[in-house]
């Protein structure tokens, strides 16, 4: 699965890559997708095959891993609509598949979801989850728990409806609905049964008048599982729109972490990051299971690097707050209030129509950390391991209508670079006693995800084209390749037929970055975007690509 286990914590246990010998890797494989365009999610390895899907035509690539030069077993190219393309916020991109029951799984960006014979390429469901008409596409990848696929749609940009939908695993059927703001009865929550003691109908009680039904809380970003307590643990993002006069409120349960039965959908806790939230802060980063002693207790914890910039320690079973710190420059607030949970606002950030320019918000609404760059946890060095934003904004908000498939945002936020000038960094956390251990600086934002292994390294990528591997107790950099092209997608470690140990990654710019970088893209004449004046230098170090990296010793 994506995130290599229900816990989401992209942990390898191969451990024939070393720190002795990591700098010592060489490129084993290359392969051009045959696309440009925002190659984020991951590769995917089940017995002796390596699944990839590219962005939009979002074609899946099956190579067969025991033969030299690991030939095309198969290639399945659906049908998308390309409308999607225009629809799609922020790059065509895709997040990658799923494997279970001998199917892959995966979203195609126009709002469908696909089962396909893992063994010939044949297609054996394909349900439609979302529509484009209404700004809905579908760049994240799916989750299996149990016989159901949950699935969940971008859109917060669009003013959408937010939800999240169980599928069938053997049929694609739709089983459940399940909204994140509205009525109770959308929401699929009771109200005083089980853990869910949130007062009745609140998803419409903190919004003013019916801005909930246009409210976002799109559910673009990972799952996570506990088949012991049967949750799915999930993120919600943004409120529509960024003007947040027009929705009075806590406007809950945007911007939260939102607790499930799979089975039905259920809701049996939720808690909100940043409420009523003024900066675009989407909270669909993952949401990395784990056992950690937290005040001197055995707890069973959620950890969670959001884009507010504070990184969250929670009680999985009932919500509760356990470990709230900045793991990035924070300015819009001055802390999070470890009872209520709330966050301790600095007022003269907020945003909105009537407020005019407000200077100075860190982070900016790219994040602290990126959703789309997955963090990894070690239960060897009990560290956590993030990619990290270092960027801040001013923020003009604006009234605006919506119009259904069209953007719903109003709002002009230019980036500058953070305190230091290093555009981003990566970073070691240790999520019990909410601290930095170790961090590597970069020059640009980082924006990849991470793999870390019981070799004890972590490896990440950079938007200027690096692939690199560091000590994951030490944060000593022991080795880096150019890999042609920026990188946004997240590394895996698999074992090959042959028993070695290989790491895989994709190289290719695109998502945010495909608006922000300037020209490059060389196949559109037309393409010559100035660059935005914090990333000027990026386009000198990158262009678009779509190459899949094999590494091994």
């Amino acid at each position: 699965m994506p995130a290599k286990d229900y816990a989401a914590t992209r942990y390898s246990g191969l451990s024939q890559i070393t720190t002795a010998n990591a700098p010592r890797l060489r490129a084993v494989w290359s392969f051009s997708t045959g696309v440009l365009g925002g190659h984020e999610g991951q590769p995917l390895v089940v017995g002796s095959t390596m699944y990839v899907v590219t962005p939009f035509p979002n074609v899946l690539y099956a190579f067969d891993l025991t033969h030299e030069g690991y030939p095309l077993k198969w290639k399945y190219r659906p049908d998308v609509n390309p409308s999607s393309v225009g629809i799609a916020c922020c790059d065509a991109i895709n997040r990658g598949a799923v494997y279970s029951g001998g199917k892959i799984i995966y979203n195609l960006l126009d709002g469908h979801t696909v089962a396909v014979d893992a063994v010939n390429g044949r297609e054996l469901w394909k349900t439609q989850i979302a529509d484009i008409g209404q700004g809905e596409t579908t760049p994240m990848a799916p989750f299996v728990a149990g016989n159901r696929v949950i699935v969940g749609p971008s859109g917060g940009e669009f003013g959408i409806y937010g939800w999240v939908k169980g599928l069938d695993l053997a049929t694609g059927k739709i089983l459940w609905t399940a909204h994140n703001m509205g009525p109770d009865s959308l929401m699929l929550a009771r109200p005083g049964r089980g853990r869910y003691v949130a007062d009745p109908n609140i998803g419409v009680t903190t919004w003013s008048g019916d801005s909930w039904r246009r409210g976002g809380a799109p559910v673009w970003g990972w799952i996570s599982y506990d088949p012991q307590l049967d949750l799915i643990y999930f993120g919600t993002g943004n409120p529509g729109p960024y003007n947040t006069e027009q929705r009075p409120g806590e406007n809950k349960w945007t911007n939260s972490v939102l607790a499930r039965r799979p089975g039905d959908g259920s809701l049996v806790w939720a808690y909100q990051f940043t409420p009523h939230d003024s900066w675009d802060f989407d909270s669909n980063a993952e949401m990395i299971l784990a056992d950690l002693v937290v005040g001197g207790r055995l707890r069973k914890v959620l950890v969670h690097f959001d884009k507010n910039g504070f990184a969250y320690t929670l009680d999985r079973v009932t919500g509760e707050l356990l470990v709230a710190e900045p793991f990035a420059n924070v300015t819009w607030a001055k802390g999070v209030n470890r009872t209520s949970g709330v966050p301790i606002v600095d007022t003269t950030k907020i945003t909105g129509a009537s407020r005019g320019d407000v200077k100075g918000i860190c982070p900016s609404l790219e994040g602290g950390k990126s959703p789309a760059s997955p963090a990894a946890y070690s239960p060897r060095t009990g560290l956590f391991y993030t990619a990290t934003n270092n960027l801040c904004m001013n923020f003009a908000a604006a009234p605006v209508t919506r119009i259904p498939g069209t953007p719903y945002i109003g709002a002009t936020t230019p980036y500058m670079v953070g305190p230091g000038g290093n555009g981003g960094a990566f970073i070691a956390w240790d999520a019990a006693r909410g601290r930095k251990v170790w961090e590597i600086k970069e020059k640009f934002p980082v924006w990849s995800g991470s793999v870390v292994t019981a070799g004890d390294v972590v490896f990440f990528g950079t938007l200027d084209g690096w692939f690199k591997a560091a000590n994951a107790r030490t944060g000593r950099q022991l080795w880096k390749f150019k890999v042609g092209s920026g990188v946004m997608g997240a590394p895996i470690s698999f074992r090959g037929p042959d028993g070695k140990q290989y790491v895989a990654i994709y190289a290719g710019i695109g998502g945010d970055w495909f608006l922000l970088s300037g020209d490059v893209r060389s196949d559109d004449p037309a393409d010559v975007r100035p660059p935005a004046d914090f990333a000027a230098e990026l386009g000198r170090h990158t262009s678009q690509g779509g190459i899949v990296w094999i590494f091994g010793l």
